[in-house]
Protein backbone atom coordinates (compact mmCIF):
# COMPACT_ATOMS: atom_id res chain seq x y z
CA UNK A 1 0.00 0.00 0.00
CA UNK A 2 1.23 3.77 -0.66
CA UNK A 3 1.82 5.84 2.11
CA UNK A 4 0.31 8.95 1.83
CA UNK A 5 2.38 11.50 3.74
CA UNK A 6 0.88 14.52 5.86
CA UNK A 7 -2.22 13.92 4.95
CA UNK A 8 -3.66 15.79 8.56
CA UNK A 9 -0.98 18.56 8.31
CA UNK A 10 -3.51 21.03 6.47
CA UNK A 11 -6.79 19.94 8.07
CA UNK A 12 -5.12 20.47 11.37
CA UNK A 13 -3.91 24.18 11.14
CA UNK A 14 -7.00 24.78 9.88
CA UNK A 15 -8.66 23.31 12.64
CA UNK A 16 -6.41 25.16 15.31
CA UNK A 17 -6.68 28.47 13.09
CA UNK A 18 -10.10 28.32 13.52
CA UNK A 19 -10.09 27.76 17.21
CA UNK A 20 -8.09 30.61 17.95
CA UNK A 21 -9.78 32.95 16.09
CA UNK A 22 -13.47 31.75 17.81
CA UNK A 23 -11.72 32.36 21.19
CA UNK A 24 -10.33 35.75 20.19
CA UNK A 25 -13.06 36.98 19.10
CA UNK A 26 -15.50 35.80 22.20
CA UNK A 27 -12.58 37.58 24.58
CA UNK A 28 -13.07 40.61 22.40
CA UNK A 29 -16.97 41.18 22.10
CA UNK A 30 -17.22 40.21 25.93
CA UNK A 31 -15.12 42.95 26.69
CA UNK A 32 -16.69 45.62 24.27
CA UNK A 33 -20.42 44.23 25.32
CA UNK A 34 -19.03 45.23 28.94
CA UNK A 35 -17.69 48.73 28.41
CA UNK A 36 -20.70 49.37 26.29
CA UNK A 37 -22.52 48.36 29.57
CA UNK A 38 -20.80 50.77 31.45
CA UNK A 39 -20.94 53.47 29.22
CA UNK A 40 -24.81 53.24 28.26
CA UNK A 41 -25.51 52.88 32.25
CA UNK A 42 -23.04 56.60 32.91
CA UNK A 43 -24.76 58.08 29.90
CA UNK A 44 -28.09 57.34 31.44
CA UNK A 45 -27.48 58.67 35.08
CA UNK A 46 -25.83 61.81 33.58
CA UNK A 47 -28.70 62.68 31.27
CA UNK A 48 -31.27 62.14 33.99
CA UNK A 49 -29.07 64.60 35.81
CA UNK A 50 -28.61 67.02 32.60
CA UNK A 51 -31.88 66.83 30.97
CA UNK A 52 -34.62 66.25 34.18
CA UNK A 53 -32.33 68.29 36.77
CA UNK A 54 -33.70 68.16 40.44
CA UNK A 55 -36.96 68.90 40.96
CA UNK A 56 -35.51 72.08 43.33
CA UNK A 57 -34.62 73.58 39.99
CA UNK A 58 -38.01 73.19 38.39
CA UNK A 59 -39.54 75.04 41.97
CA UNK A 60 -37.16 77.86 41.33
CA UNK A 61 -37.52 78.30 37.68
CA UNK A 62 -41.44 79.81 38.15
CA UNK A 63 -41.75 82.95 39.37
CA UNK A 64 -44.01 82.93 42.70
CA UNK A 65 -45.18 79.23 41.69
CA UNK A 66 -47.30 80.49 39.53
CA UNK A 67 -49.03 77.92 37.05
CA UNK A 68 -46.98 76.88 33.64
CA UNK A 69 -49.73 75.02 32.41
CA UNK A 70 -52.52 77.90 32.38
CA UNK A 71 -49.38 80.33 31.67
CA UNK A 72 -49.26 78.39 27.90
CA UNK A 73 -52.44 78.77 27.48
CA UNK A 74 -52.46 82.14 27.74
CA UNK A 75 -49.05 82.71 25.88
CA UNK A 76 -50.81 80.71 22.72
CA UNK A 77 -53.66 82.15 22.57
CA UNK A 78 -52.86 86.17 23.49
CA UNK A 79 -48.66 86.35 22.96
CA UNK A 80 -47.81 83.97 20.49
CA UNK A 81 -48.47 86.32 17.59
CA UNK A 82 -46.25 88.70 18.14
CA UNK A 83 -43.69 86.87 20.38
CA UNK A 84 -41.47 83.53 20.24
CA UNK A 85 -40.41 81.94 23.48
CA UNK A 86 -36.76 81.72 21.49
CA UNK A 87 -35.72 84.07 18.79
CA UNK A 88 -37.34 87.49 17.48
CA UNK A 89 -40.16 88.23 16.35
CA UNK A 90 -43.16 91.27 15.76
CA UNK A 91 -41.68 91.30 19.59
CA UNK A 92 -38.94 90.27 21.64
CA UNK A 93 -38.23 86.64 22.57
CA UNK A 94 -39.98 86.17 26.03
CA UNK A 95 -38.25 82.98 27.43
CA UNK A 96 -36.50 84.42 31.02
CA UNK A 97 -37.97 87.57 30.47
CA UNK A 98 -38.94 87.01 34.12
CA UNK A 99 -35.09 87.12 35.05
CA UNK A 100 -33.93 90.29 33.06
CA UNK A 101 -36.62 92.38 34.36
CA UNK A 102 -38.37 93.31 37.55
CA UNK A 103 -41.68 91.79 38.42
CA UNK A 104 -43.65 94.68 38.66
CA UNK A 105 -42.29 96.28 35.63
CA UNK A 106 -43.57 93.31 33.82
CA UNK A 107 -46.87 93.59 35.35
CA UNK A 108 -47.23 97.31 34.37
CA UNK A 109 -45.99 96.83 30.97
CA UNK A 110 -48.52 93.48 29.86
CA UNK A 111 -51.12 95.56 31.38
CA UNK A 112 -50.27 98.86 29.35
CA UNK A 113 -47.47 99.33 27.74
CA UNK A 114 -48.79 102.44 25.70
CA UNK A 115 -49.29 104.26 28.68
CA UNK A 116 -46.06 103.79 30.23
CA UNK A 117 -44.15 104.64 27.13
CA UNK A 118 -46.41 107.63 27.14
CA UNK A 119 -45.19 108.33 30.93
CA UNK A 120 -41.36 108.16 29.83
CA UNK A 121 -40.29 105.21 31.00
CA UNK A 122 -36.73 104.55 29.98
CA UNK A 123 -36.90 100.60 29.55
CA UNK A 124 -40.00 100.85 27.85
CA UNK A 125 -39.10 103.67 25.41
CA UNK A 126 -36.13 102.09 24.13
CA UNK A 127 -37.56 98.40 24.04
CA UNK A 128 -40.66 99.97 21.66
CA UNK A 129 -37.90 101.90 19.74
CA UNK A 130 -35.72 98.94 19.41
CA UNK A 131 -38.78 97.26 17.58
CA UNK A 132 -39.68 99.28 14.95
CA UNK A 133 -42.20 101.30 17.05
CA UNK A 134 -44.38 98.46 17.03
CA UNK A 135 -47.40 99.37 19.90
CA UNK A 136 -48.23 96.42 22.10
CA UNK A 137 -52.24 96.22 22.63
CA UNK A 138 -52.98 96.58 26.36
CA UNK A 139 -54.09 93.44 28.45
CA UNK A 140 -56.38 94.91 31.30
CA UNK A 141 -58.33 91.60 31.24
CA UNK A 142 -55.34 89.85 32.90
CA UNK A 143 -55.45 89.65 36.43
CA UNK A 144 -52.17 89.49 37.99
CA UNK A 145 -52.18 85.82 38.77
CA UNK A 146 -52.65 85.08 34.78
CA UNK A 147 -49.54 87.51 34.46
CA UNK A 148 -47.99 85.59 36.68
CA UNK A 149 -48.73 82.34 35.24
CA UNK A 150 -47.60 83.60 31.58
CA UNK A 151 -44.07 84.42 33.54
CA UNK A 152 -43.95 80.87 34.90
CA UNK A 153 -44.27 79.51 31.85
CA UNK A 154 -41.69 81.84 29.61
CA UNK A 155 -39.32 80.95 32.80
CA UNK A 156 -39.41 77.02 31.70
CA UNK A 157 -36.22 75.66 30.42
CA UNK A 158 -35.85 75.08 26.93
CA UNK A 159 -36.50 71.58 26.31
CA UNK A 160 -34.11 69.49 24.99
CA UNK A 161 -34.94 67.16 21.81
CA UNK A 162 -34.96 63.54 22.17
CA UNK A 163 -32.82 63.45 19.75
CA UNK A 164 -30.21 65.30 21.20
CA UNK A 165 -31.71 63.36 25.22
CA UNK A 166 -30.67 59.87 22.75
CA UNK A 167 -27.62 61.16 21.23
CA UNK A 168 -25.39 60.32 24.35
CA UNK A 169 -26.48 56.83 24.52
CA UNK A 170 -26.06 56.14 20.97
CA UNK A 171 -22.93 58.03 20.63
CA UNK A 172 -21.80 55.66 23.64
CA UNK A 173 -22.90 52.81 22.06
CA UNK A 174 -21.16 53.75 18.46
CA UNK A 175 -17.92 54.91 20.41
CA UNK A 176 -18.13 51.50 22.03
CA UNK A 177 -18.19 49.55 19.32
CA UNK A 178 -21.57 48.76 18.54
CA UNK A 179 -21.79 48.77 14.76
CA UNK A 180 -18.14 47.05 15.06
CA UNK A 181 -19.53 43.75 17.03
CA UNK A 182 -22.03 43.35 14.11
CA UNK A 183 -19.28 43.55 11.56
CA UNK A 184 -17.39 41.39 13.63
CA UNK A 185 -20.24 38.73 14.02
CA UNK A 186 -20.47 38.49 10.05
CA UNK A 187 -17.19 38.23 9.52
CA UNK A 188 -16.98 35.53 12.05
CA UNK A 189 -19.94 33.55 10.37
CA UNK A 190 -18.14 34.34 6.81
CA UNK A 191 -14.91 32.26 7.99
CA UNK A 192 -16.69 29.76 10.14
CA UNK A 193 -18.38 29.37 5.86
CA UNK A 194 -15.04 29.65 4.18
CA UNK A 195 -13.57 27.23 6.76
CA UNK A 196 -16.73 24.45 6.25
CA UNK A 197 -16.09 24.78 2.48
CA UNK A 198 -12.02 24.17 3.00
CA UNK A 199 -12.41 21.31 5.77
CA UNK A 200 -14.87 19.78 2.86
CA UNK A 201 -12.16 19.72 0.37
CA UNK A 202 -9.35 18.74 2.16
CA UNK A 203 -11.68 15.38 3.26
CA UNK A 204 -13.03 14.80 0.05
CA UNK A 205 -9.08 15.24 -1.30
CA UNK A 206 -7.74 12.87 1.74
CA UNK A 207 -10.51 10.18 1.04
CA UNK A 208 -9.76 10.31 -3.07
CA UNK A 209 -5.95 9.90 -2.16
CA UNK A 210 -7.07 6.89 0.24
CA UNK A 211 -9.17 4.99 -2.19
CA UNK A 212 -6.13 5.50 -4.76
CA UNK A 213 -3.51 4.48 -2.45
CA UNK A 214 -5.95 1.39 -1.95
CA UNK A 215 -6.46 0.29 -5.02
CA UNK A 216 -10.33 0.85 -5.17
CA UNK A 217 -11.55 1.98 -8.68
CA UNK A 218 -13.43 5.10 -7.83
CA UNK A 219 -16.93 5.08 -10.48
CA UNK A 220 -16.96 7.88 -13.48
CA UNK A 221 -20.16 10.20 -14.04
CA UNK A 222 -21.15 9.42 -17.49
CA UNK A 223 -21.07 12.00 -19.57
CA UNK A 224 -24.45 14.35 -20.36
CA UNK A 225 -25.66 15.79 -23.61
CA UNK A 226 -24.94 19.39 -22.90
CA UNK A 227 -29.17 20.58 -22.01
CA UNK A 228 -29.11 23.15 -24.85
CA UNK A 229 -28.72 20.59 -27.53
CA UNK A 230 -31.26 18.90 -26.40
CA UNK A 231 -33.34 22.07 -26.31
CA UNK A 232 -32.06 22.60 -30.11
CA UNK A 233 -33.17 18.68 -30.96
CA UNK A 234 -36.82 19.07 -29.52
CA UNK A 235 -38.55 20.72 -32.62
CA UNK A 236 -41.72 21.50 -30.36
CA UNK A 237 -40.07 22.81 -27.80
CA UNK A 238 -37.85 25.57 -29.86
CA UNK A 239 -41.39 26.26 -31.46
CA UNK A 240 -43.38 26.42 -28.13
CA UNK A 241 -40.68 28.39 -26.39
CA UNK A 242 -40.53 30.83 -29.65
CA UNK A 243 -44.30 31.51 -29.29
CA UNK A 244 -43.99 32.42 -25.78
CA UNK A 245 -41.25 34.98 -26.11
CA UNK A 246 -43.14 36.71 -28.98
CA UNK A 247 -46.07 36.80 -26.70
CA UNK A 248 -44.32 38.00 -24.21
CA UNK A 249 -42.30 40.56 -25.92
CA UNK A 250 -45.11 42.10 -27.30
CA UNK A 251 -46.67 42.33 -23.88
CA UNK A 252 -44.23 44.72 -22.45
CA UNK A 253 -43.32 46.54 -26.11
CA UNK A 254 -46.85 47.67 -25.98
CA UNK A 255 -46.69 48.60 -21.75
CA UNK A 256 -43.47 50.57 -22.74
CA UNK A 257 -45.04 52.17 -25.43
CA UNK A 258 -48.14 53.09 -23.50
CA UNK A 259 -46.09 54.60 -20.57
CA UNK A 260 -44.38 57.12 -22.91
CA UNK A 261 -45.12 60.64 -21.73
CA UNK A 262 -46.80 59.51 -18.70
CA UNK A 263 -45.68 60.62 -15.40
CA UNK A 264 -47.51 58.99 -12.75
CA UNK A 265 -45.68 58.78 -9.73
CA UNK A 266 -43.41 61.60 -10.45
CA UNK A 267 -41.92 62.99 -7.12
CA UNK A 268 -39.04 65.59 -7.78
CA UNK A 269 -37.42 67.08 -4.82
CA UNK A 270 -37.75 70.92 -4.71
CA UNK A 271 -35.45 73.58 -4.13
CA UNK A 272 -37.04 74.20 -0.41
CA UNK A 273 -39.10 71.18 1.39
CA UNK A 274 -42.86 72.10 1.49
CA UNK A 275 -45.04 69.62 3.28
CA UNK A 276 -48.64 69.74 1.86
CA UNK A 277 -49.11 67.09 4.78
CA UNK A 278 -48.31 70.02 7.58
CA UNK A 279 -50.20 72.87 5.75
CA UNK A 280 -52.86 71.03 4.06
CA UNK A 281 -53.16 68.23 6.41
CA UNK A 282 -51.89 69.41 10.04
CA UNK A 283 -53.23 73.09 9.83
CA UNK A 284 -56.09 72.26 7.51
CA UNK A 285 -54.95 75.03 5.28
CA UNK A 286 -57.33 74.87 1.92
CA UNK A 287 -55.88 74.68 -0.79
CA UNK A 288 -57.37 77.68 -2.54
CA UNK A 289 -55.92 80.09 -0.37
CA UNK A 290 -52.28 79.41 -1.85
CA UNK A 291 -53.56 78.72 -5.63
CA UNK A 292 -56.00 81.28 -5.41
CA UNK A 293 -55.85 81.60 -9.40
CA UNK A 294 -57.43 78.05 -9.60
CA UNK A 295 -60.72 79.66 -9.36
CA UNK A 296 -60.41 81.76 -11.89
CA UNK A 297 -57.76 80.45 -14.72
CA UNK A 298 -56.48 78.10 -16.73
CA UNK A 299 -53.69 77.54 -14.87
CA UNK A 300 -53.83 77.17 -10.34
CA UNK A 301 -50.45 78.77 -10.57
CA UNK A 302 -47.20 78.71 -8.34
CA UNK A 303 -48.08 80.66 -5.12
CA UNK A 304 -45.82 83.97 -4.85
CA UNK A 305 -43.69 83.90 -1.90
CA UNK A 306 -45.10 86.79 -0.32
CA UNK A 307 -48.30 84.41 0.35
CA UNK A 308 -45.36 82.15 2.45
CA UNK A 309 -44.77 85.41 3.98
CA UNK A 310 -47.70 86.14 5.62
CA UNK A 311 -47.62 83.31 7.79
CA UNK A 312 -43.86 83.06 8.11
CA UNK A 313 -42.74 86.13 8.85
CA UNK A 314 -43.89 85.35 12.58
CA UNK A 315 -43.62 81.81 12.07
CA UNK A 316 -39.74 81.40 12.09
CA UNK A 317 -39.68 77.53 13.57
CA UNK A 318 -41.70 74.83 13.59
CA UNK A 319 -43.00 72.73 17.08
CA UNK A 320 -41.65 70.43 18.85
CA UNK A 321 -44.26 67.91 17.64
CA UNK A 322 -44.03 68.60 14.20
CA UNK A 323 -40.16 66.55 13.76
CA UNK A 324 -40.72 63.04 12.57
CA UNK A 325 -38.55 59.88 12.51
CA UNK A 326 -37.60 61.21 8.92
CA UNK A 327 -37.51 65.00 9.54
CA UNK A 328 -36.36 66.51 12.32
CA UNK A 329 -37.19 70.04 13.79
CA UNK A 330 -33.99 71.02 12.45
CA UNK A 331 -34.71 70.23 9.27
CA UNK A 332 -37.92 72.16 8.86
CA UNK A 333 -36.34 75.31 10.62
CA UNK A 334 -33.77 75.24 8.22
CA UNK A 335 -36.17 75.26 5.10
CA UNK A 336 -38.10 77.98 6.46
CA UNK A 337 -34.18 80.19 6.64
CA UNK A 338 -33.99 79.38 3.10
CA UNK A 339 -37.26 80.97 1.94
CA UNK A 340 -36.27 83.79 4.60
CA UNK A 341 -33.27 83.74 2.05
CA UNK A 342 -34.96 83.58 -1.06
CA UNK A 343 -37.25 86.74 -0.01
CA UNK A 344 -34.34 88.70 1.94
CA UNK A 345 -36.03 88.63 5.33
CA UNK A 346 -33.10 89.08 8.44
CA UNK A 347 -35.83 87.42 11.48
CA UNK A 348 -33.02 89.46 13.59
CA UNK A 349 -33.88 93.10 12.76
CA UNK A 350 -37.41 92.05 11.56
CA UNK A 351 -37.39 93.56 8.12
CA UNK A 352 -36.41 93.14 4.45
CA UNK A 353 -32.87 93.27 3.22
CA UNK A 354 -33.46 93.85 -0.42
CA UNK A 355 -31.36 90.72 -1.43
CA UNK A 356 -33.92 88.08 -2.59
CA UNK A 357 -33.21 84.84 -4.48
CA UNK A 358 -34.54 83.23 -7.02
CA UNK A 359 -36.60 79.71 -6.08
CA UNK A 360 -36.58 77.44 -9.18
CA UNK A 361 -39.80 74.99 -8.62
CA UNK A 362 -39.89 71.81 -10.48
CA UNK A 363 -42.88 71.70 -12.09
CA UNK A 364 -44.72 68.56 -11.25
CA UNK A 365 -48.17 68.16 -13.50
CA UNK A 366 -47.44 68.88 -17.21
CA UNK A 367 -49.72 68.57 -19.79
CA UNK A 368 -49.23 68.23 -23.66
CA UNK A 369 -49.49 71.54 -25.56
CA UNK A 370 -51.95 70.14 -27.64
CA UNK A 371 -54.57 69.24 -24.60
CA UNK A 372 -56.62 72.02 -23.03
CA UNK A 373 -57.65 71.76 -19.34
CA UNK A 374 -59.01 75.00 -17.19
CA UNK A 375 -58.73 74.75 -14.10
CA UNK A 376 -61.65 77.42 -13.16
CA UNK A 377 -64.14 75.40 -15.14
CA UNK A 378 -63.52 72.00 -13.03
CA UNK A 379 -63.13 73.71 -9.58
CA UNK A 380 -65.49 76.64 -9.54
CA UNK A 381 -68.41 75.72 -11.90
CA UNK A 382 -67.81 71.72 -11.62
CA UNK A 383 -67.11 71.47 -8.03
CA UNK A 384 -64.66 68.78 -8.15
CA UNK A 385 -62.81 68.87 -5.25
CA UNK A 386 -58.47 69.52 -5.62
CA UNK A 387 -57.71 65.37 -4.53
CA UNK A 388 -59.85 64.05 -7.60
CA UNK A 389 -57.07 64.58 -9.65
CA UNK A 390 -54.13 65.32 -7.37
CA UNK A 391 -55.04 62.52 -4.77
CA UNK A 392 -55.06 63.15 -0.96
CA UNK A 393 -52.50 66.31 -0.95
CA UNK A 394 -53.51 66.35 3.00
CA UNK A 395 -50.90 63.57 3.52
CA UNK A 396 -48.14 64.21 0.89
CA UNK A 397 -44.67 64.98 3.25
CA UNK A 398 -43.02 65.25 -0.85
CA UNK A 399 -45.67 66.35 -3.15
CA UNK A 400 -46.02 63.84 -6.04
CA UNK A 401 -48.39 63.08 -9.59
CA UNK A 402 -51.32 60.63 -8.54
CA UNK A 403 -53.13 60.14 -11.26
CA UNK A 404 -51.78 59.30 -14.97
CA UNK A 405 -53.07 62.30 -16.88
CA UNK A 406 -54.09 60.21 -19.53
CA UNK A 407 -56.40 60.82 -22.28
CA UNK A 408 -58.05 57.79 -21.35
CA UNK A 409 -58.00 59.11 -17.22
CA UNK A 410 -59.82 61.57 -18.53
CA UNK A 411 -62.47 60.72 -20.61
CA UNK A 412 -63.43 57.48 -18.17
CA UNK A 413 -63.99 60.88 -15.72
CA UNK A 414 -66.21 62.29 -18.34
CA UNK A 415 -68.24 59.72 -18.43
CA UNK A 416 -68.84 59.23 -15.32
CA UNK A 417 -69.02 62.36 -13.54
CA UNK A 418 -72.45 64.56 -13.06
CA UNK A 419 -72.91 67.47 -14.13
CA UNK A 420 -73.49 69.96 -11.14
CA UNK A 421 -76.86 71.74 -12.52
CA UNK A 422 -78.42 73.24 -9.28
CA UNK A 423 -78.90 76.68 -9.41
CA UNK A 424 -76.70 76.97 -12.73
CA UNK A 425 -79.53 79.02 -15.01
CA UNK A 426 -77.16 78.29 -17.90
CA UNK A 427 -77.47 74.31 -17.66
CA UNK A 428 -82.23 74.65 -17.04
CA UNK A 429 -83.20 74.37 -20.54
CA UNK A 430 -79.96 72.23 -21.80
CA UNK A 431 -80.67 69.83 -18.74
CA UNK A 432 -84.42 69.88 -19.83
CA UNK A 433 -83.93 68.71 -23.17
CA UNK A 434 -81.15 66.34 -22.61
CA UNK A 435 -82.83 64.32 -19.86
CA UNK A 436 -85.56 63.50 -22.16
CA UNK A 437 -83.50 62.79 -25.22
CA UNK A 438 -81.65 60.36 -22.50
CA UNK A 439 -84.72 59.16 -19.99
CA UNK A 440 -82.07 60.03 -17.20
CA UNK A 441 -82.06 62.50 -14.70
CA UNK A 442 -78.66 63.04 -14.23
CA UNK A 443 -76.43 64.15 -16.73
CA UNK A 444 -72.90 63.14 -17.48
CA UNK A 445 -69.98 65.22 -18.42
CA UNK A 446 -69.93 62.85 -21.71
CA UNK A 447 -73.69 63.24 -22.41
CA UNK A 448 -73.15 67.15 -22.39
CA UNK A 449 -70.81 66.88 -25.25
CA UNK A 450 -67.76 66.56 -23.07
CA UNK A 451 -65.76 63.72 -24.94
CA UNK A 452 -66.06 65.48 -28.25
CA UNK A 453 -62.59 66.14 -29.51
CA UNK A 454 -62.86 69.48 -29.95
CA UNK A 455 -63.50 70.15 -26.30
CA UNK A 456 -59.56 69.17 -25.60
CA UNK A 457 -58.01 69.31 -28.42
CA UNK A 458 -58.23 72.68 -30.87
Amino acid sequence: MKKVKYRHSAARLLFLSFSFFISFSTLVMAQQDSELAKGEQQGTSERQGDVAGPEEASVEATPEDGDAAAGKALFNSLCAACHKLDGNSIGPPLRGVAERRENDWLHSWISNSAAMIAAGDETAVEIYNEYNQTAMPPFPQLSDEDIDNILAYTSQPKAVPQEQQAGGGEGAAAGGGGGVSTDIILGILAFVLLMLLAILFLVNRTLRRFATASGVQLPEKPKRTPIWKSFVENQFLVLTSAVVLLLVGAYFFYGFVMQVGVDQGYQPIQPIHFSHKIHAGDNQIECKFCHSSARVSKTSGIPSLNVCMNCHKSIGEVADDTATDEYSKEFYDGEIAKLYDAVGWDPASQSYTGETEPVKWVRIHNLPDFAYFNHSQHVEVGGIACQTCHGPVEEMEIMYQNAPLTMGWCVNCHRETNVRTAGNEYYEKVHEELSKKYEVEELTVAQMGGIECMKCHY
